[in-house]
């Protein structure tokens, strides 16, 4: 874990109490009736057909996991020791309850699109596929803002793709075959399991200590890497994201993937993970910039950026070539609000509110937007992290800061602090104190088993 000062230290402590209580079973049993709660209220409550859809289903995914879990805590006070109750068996409810709340709701809804109905999908998976197509035909993902114009009003903002050009790869599918299984969050589904499965493999061949291993060490760790990876399947955040939406997802898997390499001292995996991701969003540059500052540390810097940077460079040009204009309308212009129409991205943060509630509010959220990524800026200067857990941090907090600031954004991206800052724990090493400590102390932060 990282802990600050003293003050820190204890809330931490109090932190891994709760996360240890019966051996993790008592946190799982909150996750899932909390969940299944949240569901409930989402299927009946919500104005969006495919969240209500999705959270019929997954309330009961959710209910039979918390049902799992008591039965798992009454047996264990029964018998300590047992199979069903140890971290193999929560990682088996673990998959049990993603496959219940996320890819059975996600394969109904699926179908069920495929079968004719119009309201089992949200918008970004239909402007993901048309993306996919127009690749397949024309070379470039994207529309020139002159046919965006000559949409009618209504649908100029379909026309719009503010993704970068890898996203529409999993719209290919479609683009080639009309099926349930071409579902762009199907494929969506499939990159997410493989970065997550991936990463998973990256941090458990890791080792847990220097010098003497221990039972007790491997154990925590591998308690956090399932913490880790319930925080980006089964949180409702994320699971309700995936069955109806789903691009980020990936995006948000690549990251973590990212910085698992790099708690595996693997630089050059790690550049080309988060590339891989800047590829597909541009939520994962923050991501990148930092791991590559963390690369410098190590004098990494270069071969984390060569995937860093280049992937999405590479990405970007065929775009470029066939039709600049249109790349940049949708890249550029209408993420930053110059678009012929404007984002319906109105969640309650305080730079939403502060944009349409005070004179001038727009560059009132813009400039304290400019200077949190300034003072991130000034801290990764003057403090690089130098360990993977310091990274997923920093990253965590900055991307939470920016998403609260940002005059349009969506709650749905609250995601990737969420799932960034439970991963952290996971990376943890203890080969990293003997130097890395050391510099974080002067910080005011440092390591602790």
């Amino acid at each position: 874990m990282i802990v600050d000062d003293p003050t820190a230290h204890r809330s931490r402590w109090h932190w891994r109490t709760l996360d240890n209580a019966a051996d993790g079973l008592a946190l799982d049993l909150g996750l899932y009736a909390v969940s299944a709660t949240f569901a409930a209220i989402t299927a009946v409550t919500s104005t969006l057909l495919p969240h209500r859809a999705w959270g019929a289903v997954a309330a009961v995914g959710y209910l039979l996991a918390t049902l799992t879990v008591i039965a798992q805590l009454l047996l264990r006070r029964r018998s300590p020791t047992s199979r069903l109750t140890g971290l193999p068996a929560r990682w088996t409810v673990t998959g049990l309850a993603w496959a219940t709340t996320t890819l059975l709701p996600l394969a109904w809804q699926s179908i069920d699109r495929a079968g004719g109905r119009t309201d089992r999908a949200q918008e970004e998976v239909l402007v993901v596929e048309q993306a996919g197509t127009r690749l397949l035909e024309h070379g470039t993902p994207y529309l020139g803002p002159d046919a965006i114009a000559a949409l009618p009003p209504g649908e100029q903002l379909m026309g719009y793709t503010p993704y970068q050009p890898g996203m529409a790869m999993f719209g290919l599918p479609r683009a080639l075959l009309d099926t349930w299984w071409t579902d762009s969050r199907v494929w969506f589904a499939v990159g997410t399991a493989l970065a997550l499965a991936v990463a998973v493999a990256a941090l458990r061949r890791t080792p847990a200590t220097t010098g003497q291993a221990t039972i007790a060490t491997t154990r925590r760790r591998d308690a956090a890497v399932l913490r880790g990876v319930q925080a980006a399947t089964v949180l409702p955040i994320c699971a309700l994201t995936l069955a109806t939406g789903g691009d980020d997802l990936p995006v948000l898997a690549l990251c973590l993937l990212a910085l698992a390499f790099a708690a595996a001292e693997r630089p050059g995996r790690a550049g080309l993970a988060v590339g891989l991701a800047g590829a597909l969003k541009l939520f994962a540059w923050p991501v990148a910039l930092v791991l590559i500052v963390w690369g410098l540390t190590r004098r990494s810097g270069t071969r984390v950026a060569v995937g860093a940077i280049g992937l999405p460079i590479a990405a970007l040009v065929p775009a470029l070539l066939v039709d600049r204009d249109a790349l940049t309308e949708n890249v550029l212009r209408f993420p930053l609000g110059h678009g012929l129409v404007t984002s319906p991205a109105q969640s309650p943060f305080p730079g939403y509110l502060i944009a349409n509630a005070l004179p001038a509010g727009r560059l009132i959220a813009a400039g304290l937007l400019v200077a949190a990524g300034v003072a991130i800026a000034v801290r990764l200067a003057r403090r690089p992290p130098r360990t993977a857990v310091a990274t997923a941090l920093i990253c965590g907090y900055g991307l939470l800061a920016a998403i609260a600031l940002m005059p349009s954004t969506r709650f749905g991206y609250l995601l990737y602090p969420l799932a960034l800052l439970t991963w952290a724990p996971a990376l943890h090493r203890p080969g990293d104190t003997p130097t890395a400590a050391i510099a974080d102390k002067r910080s005011g932060r440092t390591t602790s088993a």
